[in-house]
């Protein structure tokens, strides 16, 4: 397993344990960057209007489309230490 993938895992594990709840737009971006850093780009059909919540997951990771893994998984790094 790489350092990358490492500190990756330990932000994930860290990301339950905030001393408080980010935002939601922060929540949808930690979201998007944990989607495309393990599944890469989303090639999920996009949910209907109804689901206003679902909609909002598939268009903050929709967003992300072409980051490589890795990028996302630095990115996603940062976001949760800049949150701790």
């Amino acid at each position: 397993m790489s350092d990358l993938t490492a500190t990756f895992e330990a932000a994930v594990a860290n990301s339950k344990n905030l001393s408080e709840r980010p935002d939601n737009a922060t929540l949808l971006q930690i979201y998007a960057l944990y989607k495309q850093a393990t599944q890469g780009d989303n090639a999920d059909k996009k949910p209907g209007f109804g689901d206003m919540v679902g909609r909002a997951k598939w268009d903050a990771w929709a967003k992300l489309k072409g980051t490589p893994a890795d990028d996302a998984k630095q990115q996603y790094i940062a976001l949760i230490e800049s949150l701790s």
